[in-house]
């Protein structure tokens, strides 16, 4: 598979992610029809776990979103075929499943756990089928190429999400007490770094661990070059997971007490990844 993934910017596909919660006091498909605010939250959530999923941000794009009763279809074009292996991986592995329950339960505030019945499908073929054939599920999704621009909905809601990543303008309202930091306009207590943080950063970051380590070693001789490579080469078998969470604990062992959450969140806002600094802060809409 590495002669797929070694052609970035050339590789494309689609798939379909159906989305069904069990819940009975969750509809996602009523919330995403009938109201603004429940169409953006379940939108924040596809986002969300999409990003989780993929390793990051970068390469794929949501189209649409439709209706496809009982389920909520969510139609994906990824652009790499590295993301779309992860996305592949994590589908497989019942990690989009979970995030997708994750990050449901936290931003519409349920009291009690949420199940999603998922299915995934590139053109005609049901994924899930022959989710143990990863290349075979790799290459039917290259095969089935976006037949639409993305949707002006989901444009609007793009930029609505990243209008509420960025935050309003700051003003002037006095200096930030020494054991906090503002982020998004909002002020945070400073802490040092627990184990759900690195779990979280874990989860979300993907293949964008090595940017933030170098964001980080700008301040940490133990993240210095060549450390970061060094983590990459140890850990490959293991995956992307262990490698960010490697990254992680040795920036803490490194650091300290001195290993606080400013840090951490200052370093994803550098590499671009707002939404896991978001997450990880669980900040809500």
């Amino acid at each position: 598979m590495a002669d797929q993934t070694g052609h970035r910017g050339q590789w494309t596909g689609c798939a379909v992610i159906f989305l069904q919660s069990l819940c009975p006091a969750v509809d996602l498909l009523s919330l995403y029809k009938d109201r603004e605010q429940g169409k953006f939250i379940v939108f924040k959530v596809i986002k969300l776990t999409l990003t989780d999923s993929a390793g990051g941000l970068g390469g794929y794009e949501i189209l649409k979103v439709h209706e496809a009763d009982p389920f909520l279809g969510v139609e994906v074009k990824f652009e790499d075929a590295a993301a779309c292996q992860q996305f592949l991986e994590s589908y497989s592995s019942g990690a989009v499943r979970e995030s997708l329950c994750q990050h449901a339960g936290r931003l519409l505030a349920l009291t009690q756990e949420i199940t999603v019945e998922t299915q995934l499908k590139a053109s005609t073929h049901i994924l899930d089928l022959c989710l143990d054939k990863l290349e075979l599920c790799l290459q039917h999704i290259h095969l089935s190429k976006p037949e639409r621009l993305r949707d002006e909905e989901i444009e609007r809601l793009e930029q609505l999400l990243q209008s509420q990543a960025l935050g309003p303008i700051a003003q002037d309202e006095g200096p930030v007490p020494s054991n906090c930091f503002k982020f998004q306009n909002k002020v945070f207590e400073d802490r040092m770094l627990t184990a759900a943080d690195v779990q979280s950063f874990s989860n979300g970051v993907g293949r964008h661990w090595k940017l933030v380590g170098r964001a980080l070693g700008k301040s940490c001789r133990a993240l210095k070059s060549p450390a970061i490579d060094n983590l990459a080469y140890e850990y490959e078998r293991e995956g992307l997971y262990e490698q960010a969470y490697q990254l992680l604990s040795r920036f803490i062992q490194a650091e300290g007490r001195a290993a606080k959450l400013s840090q951490l969140v200052r370093a994803l806002e550098d590499c671009k990844l707002t939404s896991l600094a978001e997450n990880i802060l669980d900040i809500q809409p």
